[in-house]
Protein backbone atom coordinates (compact mmCIF):
# COMPACT_ATOMS: atom_id res chain seq x y z
CA UNK A 1 0.00 0.00 0.00
CA UNK A 2 1.41 3.34 -0.96
CA UNK A 3 0.41 6.66 0.49
CA UNK A 4 1.15 10.00 -1.00
CA UNK A 5 3.77 11.83 1.03
CA UNK A 6 2.46 15.24 2.09
CA UNK A 7 4.44 18.09 0.70
CA UNK A 8 6.65 19.82 3.23
CA UNK A 9 5.57 23.34 3.94
CA UNK A 10 7.29 26.11 5.81
CA UNK A 11 5.71 28.74 7.97
CA UNK A 12 6.40 32.42 7.80
CA UNK A 13 9.07 32.10 10.49
CA UNK A 14 10.97 29.52 8.41
CA UNK A 15 10.05 26.46 10.54
CA UNK A 16 8.45 23.43 8.97
CA UNK A 17 4.66 23.22 9.27
CA UNK A 18 3.32 19.88 10.51
CA UNK A 19 0.61 18.74 8.15
CA UNK A 20 -0.84 16.22 10.62
CA UNK A 21 -0.91 18.82 13.35
CA UNK A 22 1.54 16.95 15.60
CA UNK A 23 5.32 16.72 15.30
CA UNK A 24 5.43 13.28 16.95
CA UNK A 25 3.13 11.69 14.37
CA UNK A 26 5.48 12.59 11.52
CA UNK A 27 8.51 10.79 12.89
CA UNK A 28 12.12 11.91 12.98
CA UNK A 29 13.33 14.44 10.47
CA UNK A 30 16.25 16.82 10.22
CA UNK A 31 15.95 20.57 10.53
CA UNK A 32 18.03 22.72 8.28
CA UNK A 33 20.97 24.37 10.07
CA UNK A 34 19.93 27.82 8.90
CA UNK A 35 16.41 27.34 10.27
CA UNK A 36 17.78 25.95 13.55
CA UNK A 37 20.20 28.87 13.97
CA UNK A 38 17.43 31.36 13.27
CA UNK A 39 15.18 29.73 15.87
CA UNK A 40 17.93 29.62 18.52
CA UNK A 41 18.81 33.28 18.00
CA UNK A 42 15.16 34.32 18.38
CA UNK A 43 14.63 32.22 21.52
CA UNK A 44 17.90 33.44 23.09
CA UNK A 45 16.99 37.07 22.53
CA UNK A 46 13.57 36.47 24.11
CA UNK A 47 15.12 34.76 27.14
CA UNK A 48 17.66 37.52 27.74
CA UNK A 49 14.95 40.17 27.87
CA UNK A 50 13.42 40.07 31.38
CA UNK A 51 9.81 41.11 32.00
CA UNK A 52 9.29 44.79 32.72
CA UNK A 53 7.67 44.22 36.12
CA UNK A 54 10.61 42.02 37.26
CA UNK A 55 13.09 44.86 36.67
CA UNK A 56 11.10 47.03 39.06
CA UNK A 57 10.36 44.54 41.84
CA UNK A 58 13.52 42.49 42.16
CA UNK A 59 15.65 44.98 44.17
CA UNK A 60 12.98 45.33 46.86
CA UNK A 61 11.58 41.80 46.73
CA UNK A 62 12.81 40.70 50.16
CA UNK A 63 11.70 43.86 51.94
CA UNK A 64 8.37 43.77 50.14
CA UNK A 65 7.62 40.26 51.35
CA UNK A 66 8.31 41.20 54.97
CA UNK A 67 6.11 44.28 54.68
CA UNK A 68 3.35 42.23 53.09
CA UNK A 69 3.44 39.74 55.95
CA UNK A 70 3.18 42.55 58.51
CA UNK A 71 0.25 44.15 56.68
CA UNK A 72 -1.59 40.86 56.40
CA UNK A 73 -1.11 40.14 60.07
CA UNK A 74 -2.49 43.58 61.00
CA UNK A 75 -5.56 43.35 58.75
CA UNK A 76 -6.58 39.80 59.57
CA UNK A 77 -7.82 38.39 62.88
CA UNK A 78 -5.49 36.78 65.38
CA UNK A 79 -6.56 33.23 64.52
CA UNK A 80 -6.33 33.73 60.76
CA UNK A 81 -3.04 35.59 61.17
CA UNK A 82 -1.50 32.73 63.14
CA UNK A 83 -2.64 30.23 60.53
CA UNK A 84 -1.25 32.41 57.74
CA UNK A 85 2.11 32.81 59.43
CA UNK A 86 2.30 29.11 60.27
CA UNK A 87 1.75 28.21 56.62
CA UNK A 88 4.49 30.66 55.67
CA UNK A 89 6.77 29.04 58.25
CA UNK A 90 6.23 25.60 56.70
CA UNK A 91 7.11 26.74 53.18
CA UNK A 92 9.71 29.39 54.03
CA UNK A 93 11.89 27.95 56.79
CA UNK A 94 14.36 30.28 58.46
CA UNK A 95 17.99 29.30 58.01
CA UNK A 96 19.26 28.28 61.44
CA UNK A 97 22.19 26.30 62.82
CA UNK A 98 23.16 24.92 66.21
CA UNK A 99 26.66 25.16 67.62
CA UNK A 100 28.45 25.77 70.90
CA UNK A 101 26.98 28.62 72.95
CA UNK A 102 28.59 30.93 75.49
CA UNK A 103 25.38 30.72 77.55
CA UNK A 104 25.07 26.95 78.01
CA UNK A 105 26.28 23.94 76.04
CA UNK A 106 24.61 24.09 72.60
CA UNK A 107 22.62 26.99 71.17
CA UNK A 108 20.64 27.95 68.08
CA UNK A 109 21.96 30.72 65.82
CA UNK A 110 20.51 32.64 62.86
CA UNK A 111 22.11 32.14 59.45
CA UNK A 112 20.11 34.97 57.85
CA UNK A 113 18.69 38.31 59.04
CA UNK A 114 15.29 37.87 60.70
CA UNK A 115 12.89 40.81 60.91
CA UNK A 116 10.88 41.59 64.04
CA UNK A 117 7.58 39.80 64.69
CA UNK A 118 8.30 36.84 62.41
CA UNK A 119 7.99 33.13 63.08
CA UNK A 120 11.43 31.62 63.61
CA UNK A 121 10.81 27.93 64.31
CA UNK A 122 8.20 25.60 65.73
CA UNK A 123 8.96 23.69 68.93
CA UNK A 124 8.45 20.10 67.77
CA UNK A 125 8.11 17.04 69.98
CA UNK A 126 5.70 14.46 71.37
CA UNK A 127 2.45 15.65 72.96
CA UNK A 128 2.10 13.92 76.32
CA UNK A 129 0.03 14.30 79.48
CA UNK A 130 1.33 15.52 82.83
CA UNK A 131 1.37 11.99 84.30
CA UNK A 132 3.54 10.71 81.45
CA UNK A 133 5.79 13.76 81.73
CA UNK A 134 6.47 13.02 85.43
CA UNK A 135 7.30 9.38 84.61
CA UNK A 136 9.61 10.34 81.75
CA UNK A 137 11.41 12.96 83.82
CA UNK A 138 12.26 10.36 86.43
CA UNK A 139 13.30 7.88 83.75
CA UNK A 140 15.56 10.44 82.08
CA UNK A 141 17.31 11.04 85.41
CA UNK A 142 17.85 7.30 85.86
CA UNK A 143 19.27 7.05 82.32
CA UNK A 144 21.73 9.85 83.06
CA UNK A 145 20.21 12.36 80.64
CA UNK A 146 21.23 15.70 82.06
CA UNK A 147 18.64 17.84 80.30
CA UNK A 148 15.04 17.08 79.48
CA UNK A 149 13.41 19.25 76.83
CA UNK A 150 9.80 19.56 77.96
CA UNK A 151 7.65 22.56 77.08
CA UNK A 152 4.24 23.04 78.71
CA UNK A 153 1.43 23.90 76.29
CA UNK A 154 -1.42 24.09 78.81
CA UNK A 155 -2.52 22.51 82.07
CA UNK A 156 -2.87 19.03 80.55
CA UNK A 157 -0.49 18.94 77.57
CA UNK A 158 3.31 18.99 77.46
CA UNK A 159 5.60 18.73 74.42
CA UNK A 160 8.55 16.44 75.04
CA UNK A 161 11.43 17.06 72.62
CA UNK A 162 14.08 15.15 74.57
CA UNK A 163 14.34 12.24 72.13
CA UNK A 164 12.03 13.38 69.36
CA UNK A 165 12.34 17.02 68.35
CA UNK A 166 14.05 19.58 66.12
CA UNK A 167 16.57 22.42 66.46
CA UNK A 168 14.18 24.42 68.66
CA UNK A 169 15.16 22.41 71.72
CA UNK A 170 18.66 23.92 71.57
CA UNK A 171 17.38 27.48 72.18
CA UNK A 172 18.85 28.82 75.43
CA UNK A 173 17.22 31.00 78.06
CA UNK A 174 17.97 34.69 78.40
CA UNK A 175 16.64 37.33 80.77
CA UNK A 176 16.84 39.79 77.86
CA UNK A 177 15.76 37.56 74.94
CA UNK A 178 15.37 38.41 71.26
CA UNK A 179 12.46 35.96 70.82
CA UNK A 180 9.39 34.80 72.67
CA UNK A 181 7.28 31.65 72.66
CA UNK A 182 3.60 31.68 71.78
CA UNK A 183 0.93 28.96 71.77
CA UNK A 184 -1.19 29.04 68.61
CA UNK A 185 -4.05 26.80 67.45
CA UNK A 186 -3.83 25.36 63.95
CA UNK A 187 -6.63 23.04 62.81
CA UNK A 188 -7.77 22.44 66.41
CA UNK A 189 -4.24 21.49 67.47
CA UNK A 190 -2.12 23.61 69.81
CA UNK A 191 1.43 24.34 68.70
CA UNK A 192 4.33 26.23 70.26
CA UNK A 193 6.08 28.63 67.89
CA UNK A 194 9.07 30.88 68.55
CA UNK A 195 8.57 34.47 67.33
CA UNK A 196 11.26 37.10 66.84
CA UNK A 197 10.90 39.90 69.37
CA UNK A 198 13.24 42.26 67.51
CA UNK A 199 15.52 42.30 64.48
CA UNK A 200 18.02 39.43 64.64
CA UNK A 201 21.35 39.63 62.84
CA UNK A 202 23.30 36.85 61.17
CA UNK A 203 25.18 34.60 63.65
CA UNK A 204 23.17 36.04 66.57
CA UNK A 205 21.98 33.45 69.08
CA UNK A 206 18.24 32.79 69.32
CA UNK A 207 17.01 33.11 72.92
CA UNK A 208 13.74 33.36 74.83
CA UNK A 209 12.63 33.53 78.45
CA UNK A 210 11.86 30.06 79.84
CA UNK A 211 9.57 31.59 82.51
CA UNK A 212 10.12 28.73 84.94
CA UNK A 213 7.92 28.78 88.08
CA UNK A 214 9.54 30.05 91.28
CA UNK A 215 11.00 27.18 93.32
CA UNK A 216 13.16 26.82 96.42
CA UNK A 217 15.93 24.98 94.57
CA UNK A 218 17.35 27.62 92.22
CA UNK A 219 18.81 27.00 88.77
CA UNK A 220 21.59 29.49 88.03
CA UNK A 221 21.24 31.65 84.91
CA UNK A 222 24.30 32.16 82.71
CA UNK A 223 22.80 34.41 80.03
CA UNK A 224 25.13 37.30 80.93
CA UNK A 225 22.64 40.06 80.04
CA UNK A 226 22.66 43.38 81.88
CA UNK A 227 19.34 42.74 83.62
CA UNK A 228 20.03 39.05 84.39
CA UNK A 229 17.90 37.80 87.27
CA UNK A 230 20.60 35.36 88.37
CA UNK A 231 18.35 32.28 88.28
CA UNK A 232 15.99 30.65 85.81
CA UNK A 233 13.39 30.03 88.52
Amino acid sequence: TSFSTPKKKKRDDGMREHVTGCARSEGYYKIDKKDKLKYLNNSRAFAEEPPADTQVRNPLLSAGRSEQRRLLSSFTGSCDSDLLKFNQLKFRMKKLKFCKSHIHDWGLFAMEPIAADEMVIEYVGQNIRQVIADMREKRYEDEGIGSSYMFRVDHDTIIDATKCGNFARFINHSCNPNCYAKVITVESQKKIVIYSKQHINVNEEITYDYKFPIEDVKIPCLCGSENCRGTLN
